[in-house]
């Protein structure tokens, strides 16, 4: 069978789960527009592990991950199947290249791995496990893994990456309003990152912390981008990608979603599946 693509998806606050705006619905006509999976493996920075852990439950537990948020959030579940075989598949995958790899049967889907879900398959029918992120393993990491968790793809499980495009927390406490006009410096981030991935600059990519305009603005910890790397290098042709830009929520959390593959649904067919 043909590949499937892989997404990064933005997830911005726990409020999403409640308040779709622009995102929701593009993330539920993306997974319309994608080719159905057989079952999911969700890379979430909001579970973190030195090495690398699979979720391996039989039926999935809906974590909620946050504090201060209102009653509703708290009675949300996403009662998906767990995808124990995928578990194992994964974890032996990783370990045959060398990685100390393991399941794990404590974990289930935390907020950056449910809400999405919650928009992109609102039925939970879906079977879907969890992969750890190890935050301070280097962007160029992140995408070596992503390229040993290639095959997947290829047997019909969908990647999905899950994080924030750009991710200033302290912005957003500061003055936290939905509403609030992006801020300016975001643009040439964005205008940045976007132009490097679309020549697969990988080089720049690699070190943008460096080379990006504003990045540690944008990402004082950059543990919400490296998920995009793993969507990137499990891609079967990276070079081919769609951008769905929904803006920012908080005026700092740009909620950006791409495809990569040459499976990946155009931005005419995904638009036309929102409307």
């Amino acid at each position: 069978m043909s590949a499937l693509p892989t997404l990064f998806v933005s997830h911005g606050s726990p409020l999403l789960a409640v308040d779709p705006g622009r995102t929701g619905p593009l993330l539920t006509a993306l997974g319309r527009a994608v080719p159905r999976p057989r079952e999911i493996l969700v890379i979430s920075p909001h579970w973190s592990t030195p090495t690398p852990r699979v979720g391996n439950l039989v039926q999935q537990r809906t974590i909620h991950d946050f504090g201060g948020f209102p009653r509703e959030l708290y009675t949300l579940e996403y009662p998906a199947a767990g995808a124990p075989e995928l578990a194992e598949r994964t974890v032996q995958i990783l370990r045959d290249a060398g990685l100390p790899a393991a399941t794990d049967d404590q974990w289930g889907l935390d907020h950056g791995a449910w809400v999405p879900l919650r928009y992109l398959y609102p039925d939970a029918d879906v079977p879907v496990t969890q992969l750890s992120l190890q935050r301070h393993a280097r962007p160029e990491t992140q995408y070596r893994l992503g390229q040993l968790l290639a095959p997947l793809a290829q047997e019909g499980t969908l990647i999905i990456a899950s994080g924030s495009f750009t991710h200033n927390l302290h912005e957003v406490f500061r003055a936290p309003s939905e509403d609030r006009a992006e801020a300016p410096y975001l643009a040439e981030f964005v205008a940045w990152f976007t132009e490097h991935l679309a020549a697969m600059d990988l080089d720049a990519l690699f070190d943008y912390r460096a080379r990006a305009p504003y990045a540690e603005r944008a990402h004082p910890t950059d543990e919400h981008l490296l998920p995009l790397y793993i969507a990137l290098g499990a891609a079967d042709n990276a070079g081919r990608q769609t951008h769905f830009d929904t803006g920012a929520t908080y005026g700092a959390l740009r909620m950006d979603a791409f495809a990569f593959g040459n499976a990946a649904p155009s931005l005419a067919d995904v638009n036309a599946l929102a409307q």
